[in-house]
């Protein structure tokens, strides 16, 4: 039992780990997708330096991938074991009294955020693989912002994108805290709303708990802004 205990709890500080990493990911994903909306000949040279650029391309990018392949496959491993612990520990269990609906839900949110990851992928990355290794004409550099726009002309996958944020919203709204409280730090900071243990405590929950509100959003606007843009 001890030798279980022990091996759930270092999953949970991996999945912890490799989601904050991802949250670094989202936040550079988004300040580069912004420029979109203020600058598309900006967007256009941060997006050909990131494609072409040796350290991204063989080194940031590959690790991404293992990130977000292993969060999520951490994420169901972790659920599944938890549904089994519980179904043997507990004879009536009232998840709505014990925890949040994100809470219990983020196995569906996840879902979904790793549904629209697919969908993201196939979107953008298989065009770029294409266009840089299979087709013969000369790499344009200029190429970056008519591919963006032209995503979000039909008004059905620009939906599929809005869902796909809020959903992220909900996942990074309990995701932050979950991953605070895995790695020990909402234990050692949450303790008490006195003096500088306090003072952090609330200032680090409520700067992640914006985060997680206005970068979700942040995308939405800049999915709704080219949608109608291009109305």
């Amino acid at each position: 039992m001890g030798g279980l205990l022990k091996s759930s709890v270092a999953k949970k500080f991996a999945m912890a780990l490799s989601g904050l990493f991802l949250v670094l990911f989202l936040a550079q994903h988004f300040t580069i997708n912004l420029t979109s909306v203020i600058s598309p000949d900006s967007f256009n040279e941060i997006s050909h330096f990131m494609g072409t650029n040796f350290l991204v391309q063989a080194i940031l990018q590959p690790v991404l991938i293992f990130g977000v392949v292993f969060h999520f496959i951490m994420g169901f491993v972790l659920e599944i074991q938890n549904r089994n612990a519980r179904a043997i520990s507990y004879v009536r269990y009232n998840g709505s009294a014990n925890s949040s609906w994100m809470s219990r839900n983020m196995i569906y949110s996840g879902a979904v955020v790793l549904a629209f990851l697919g969908l993201h992928f196939y979107d953008f990355w298989v065009p770029e693989l294409v266009h840089k290794y299979l087709e013969s004409h000369p790499a344009d550099a200029t190429r970056y912002y008519g591919e963006l726009v032209a995503k979000f002309v039909s008004p059905v996958r620009t939906g599929l994108y809005v869902i796909s944020f809020i959903f992220l919203m909900l996942h990074l709204l309990h995701g932050f805290s979950s991953s605070f409280q895995s790695m020990g730090v909402k234990n050692k900071y949450q303790k008490g709303l006195e003096g500088f243990q306090g003072s952090a405590s609330r200032w680090v929950y409520g700067l992640t708990k914006g985060f997680a509100i206005v970068i979700p959003l942040g995308f939405i606007f800049i999915a709704l802004f080219h949608y109608f843009n291009n109305a």
